[in-house]
């Protein structure tokens, strides 16, 4: 967007027929069960943050202002145009038309989906918060489901069934099997500053409990932070570590690279202390606009991060440090 043109919602004049485009957008909907109207606000708000101005995308269309408008409001005719625009503001096809994403509101729909994604995966790239479970111990599982009892709602909320934490596990035990079993080669990041508090905290389902269990579960997150800096110090042919001295991004991911297609699992769900199984909206999708950026972030945050040897003895004296 040029300097000092903000645009407010329903913007400029021009609109060029917003009640007739609304009705066009309507009747679309109906005879082909496509909603336009949504793929207008997605044409708007790729024009926005690819800084453009209506009579921008205008005049590199070749068409009038008015016609981007009565686009943007629905008013969508040829899928060429839609191709044109795609390739303008820096997008997909695919994206502008609201395809090729999963949506999934339950962490074990995800992980059940991660799981297959992972049978057929040559290479995953992972940062899940604060340490990719494929790379944990043996014991982590058994933590994991006691601070998942233990963060159950105790006013308002019902507690998730045990039923459905044990699903869970019993998907993630099967997920490491396979993972140890077949040795998909793995690149995990790991944010520094998760890991402090991770090991502050200790794994945990809620931070009141008595004070000699809280010692006992810092005692087992430090075991495996130590884990991690055996695997970074002995280098094994299957797994990369990389430690981030930097903020990480809040939602968690996985990039599944396979034969034929790569595929990215975004995350709210968190599995370190503190677990969150039960709140968010994860995606997969194998859309090239969202694999390649992440694609592009994985190798910039790799390319600074720190490995091997240096990195193992980083954690050893954040271990030694944080008491």
């Amino acid at each position: 967007m040029k300097a000092g043109s903000a645009l407010p919602a329903g913007d400029g004049p021009g609109d060029g027929g917003g009640a007739e485009a609304s009705g066009a957008a309507g009747a679309h909907k109906a005879l082909s069960g496509v909603d336009y109207r949504a793929i207008g606000e997605r044409l708007k708000a790729y024009r926005v943050g690819a800084s453009l101005l209506a009579e921008d995308v205008a005049e590199r269309l070749g068409v009038s202002r008015a016609v981007v408008y009565r686009m943007e409001k629905g008013d969508i005719v040829k899928i060429e145009t839609l191709e044109s625009l795609a390739q303008l503001l820096g997008t997909t096809l695919a994206s502008l038309l609201g395809v090729e994403v999963e949506y999934y509101p339950t962490a074990l729909g995800l992980f059940e989906r991660m799981r297959q994604l992972e049978l057929g995966a040559e290479r995953i790239l992972a940062h899940f918060e604060p340490i990719s479970v494929l790379l944990t111990s043996d014991q982590y599982l058994g933590h994991l489901r006691q601070m998942l009892v233990e963060g159950a709602p105790r006013v308002g909320g019902k507690p998730m069934p045990l039923a459905d934490i044990d699903n869970i596990l019993a998907i993630m035990a099967e997920r490491k099997a396979h993972f140890e079993r077949r040795r998909p080669h793995i690149l995990s990041l790991i944010g520094l500053r998760e890991l402090e508090r991770f090991v502050l905290t200790g794994l945990v389902g809620r931070v009141d409990l008595p004070e000699p269990v809280r010692a006992q579960r810092v005692e087992a997150a430090r075991h495996e932070v130590r884990r991690i800096a055996d695997l970074m110090e002995s280098e094994p042919l299957h797994v990369q570590i990389g430690l981030i001295d930097d903020a990480m991004p809040s939602s968690t991911f996985q990039l599944f690279a396979g034969p034929e297609r790569n595929v990215v699992a975004v995350s709210p769900f968190r599995l370190g202390e503190l677990p969150n199984v039960r709140n968010g909206i994860a995606t997969v999708t194998a859309s090239p606009e969202a694999t390649a950026m992440h694609e592009a972030m994985i190798a910039r945050l790799w390319k600074q991060a720190y490995k091997g040897k240096a990195g193992a003895q980083m954690l050893r004296q954040l271990v030694e440090r944080i008491r």
